[in-house]
């Protein structure tokens, strides 16, 4: 019988690739002891405890020590990915209805949890760097000018790090959410590696959902919800509503080896591969960090003049990319790559001529909006092609992944002038979902 998947992915692990993408083990063995899968795979049988359950049991134990490690009162485990976590921190945070303060740069979960909790967003936009040819980190006096005008706004909800590595203060906007009454949640689904790192800027909000599997050497779909303010208890309340009630139990024992590695050897193997990427920043163009830009110091997003060329030349070199767009290659790196790993990605990049600049063109001014999100999300749709789309409204998100940030959002406008960015940066679906007219 065929079996078409294993046999990809067994012929892919067969390879000799240099995998610079997610999840963060990046192929390689696991860094500790934990048989795959059958031994460990439980269910609770009330020996195992319950992951929506009991605050006393192992699960609770381990949960906590994640929580007290990042400075956050509770933490709760998720195998649903920052997807589950996503949902789960909004409905906790902002409930259902009412309005939120948005960063443009928000993955799709994030429109789909608004449409589930009938959210009405507005958009906090950021800064377009042209030197960098990226979005820049989020403004805090953009996020006090947005709630001082919209007094009942009481939940803002940013990302940092985004997917090219860029940080937003997150104690600055913290600092001003709570001065006027709100809250501050951060999907920080690429910034699981950072406290081990000594960044400690998380805590700082109410609510972060980190993605274990992007960057350290967890199973894919591993991550973690934490909160201040609230007990385990909340987090799981809210959580039981996203998540199985049947979870992979070895999904979470690798969250749990995972802390005790990272804290015995793994932080030390990040800063060597941290050291390792600031000699790439040096050497290649690529974001770096200078006044007002700060930078996830593991990640490597480099700039050049065709990124889909150059993330074509590496697959067919054998080193795989996380993302590539009109002007950047991203590369995740992380604790399980090795000196030998990072001397041939030189390797592969001293062939590459670095003389033609980064050329991303900035997004398209936010469109209009017709629908809310749940009105869009759920309305009657049909399928069109994308370049006769232009006057209709969005029924689904029009969202290049990776990153997964929707260029157009349900409910809003399709305009003429977002057909032409989608082409410049080199969308390639031919087909959208609209409301039915």
């Amino acid at each position: 019988m065929p079996t078409p998947l294993y046999d990809l992915l067994k012929s892919l692990a067969g390879r000799d690739l240099l995998r610079m993408d997610m999840p963060g083990h990046h192929g390689r063995p696991l860094p500790y002891e934990l048989p795959w899968p059958s031994q460990l795979d439980f269910t609770d049988n009330c020996l195992t405890g319950d992951l929506f359950g009991d605050e006393t049991d192992a699960i609770a134990r381990a949960e906590r020590l994640w929580a007290e490690r990042f400075g956050f009162d509770a933490c709760l485990f998720l195998t649903g990915g920052s997807t589950q976590g996503i949902h789960t921190g909004l409905a906790l945070l902002a409930g259902a209805g009412g309005r939120i303060a948005l960063d443009r740069d928000s993955h799709r979960s994030v429109c789909n949890a608004m449409a589930l909790l009938d959210l009405t967003p507005r958009c906090l936009p950021r800064p377009w760097l042209k030197a960098e040819a990226a979005a820049g980190p989020v403004d805090p006096d953009g996020v006090d000018k947005l709630l001082n005008d919209c007094p009942d706004i009481k939940t803002v909800c940013i990302t940092s790090p985004t997917y090219y590595g860029v940080l937003s203060d997150i104690p600055a906007i913290a600092a001003i959410c709570h001065a006027r009454g709100a809250k501050l949640m951060v999907d920080a689904a690429h910034g699981a590696h950072l406290p081990f790192l000594g960044y400690g800027g998380f805590s700082a909000a109410d609510a972060v959902v980190m993605s274990a599997h992007k960057t350290l050497p967890v199973p894919g779909q591993t991550a973690l919800l934490f909160a201040n303010g609230f007990s385990l208890d909340d987090l799981r309340r809210v959580g039981s509503i996203y998540g199985s009630s049947s979870p992979s139990y070895v999904m979470m024992a690798a969250l749990d080896l995972a802390r005790d590695y990272m804290e015995r050897e793994g932080a030390e193997k990040y800063r060597a591969t941290t050291r390792a990427i600031r000699g790439f920043r040096d050497k290649y163009p690529a974001l770096t960090e200078r006044p007002g830009l700060a930078l996830d110091p593991a990640r490597l997003a480099l700039r050049c003049g065709d990124g889909f060329a150059l993330a074509e030349r590496l697959r067919g070199q054998g080193c795989i990319p996380e993302l590539a767009d009109p002007g950047h290659v991203v590369l995740i790196s992380t604790c399980a790559d090795s000196p030998e790993q990072f001397a041939l990605l030189d390797s592969l990049l001293s062939k590459e001529d670095w003389s033609n600049p980064a050329k991303c063109p900035p997004p398209p001014g936010l469109p209009p909006v017709a629908l809310t999100p749940r009105q869009a999300l759920f309305a009657p749709r049909e399928t069109v092609a994308l370049a006769a789309a232009e006057g209709r409204v969005a029924a689904g998100q029009i969202a290049p992944y990776p990153p997964g940030v929707p260029v157009v959002a349900p409910g809003e406008v399709i305009q003429k002038k977002t057909l032409a960015y989608l082409t410049e940066i080199g969308y390639n679906k031919k087909l959208v979902d609209v409301i039915r007219d």
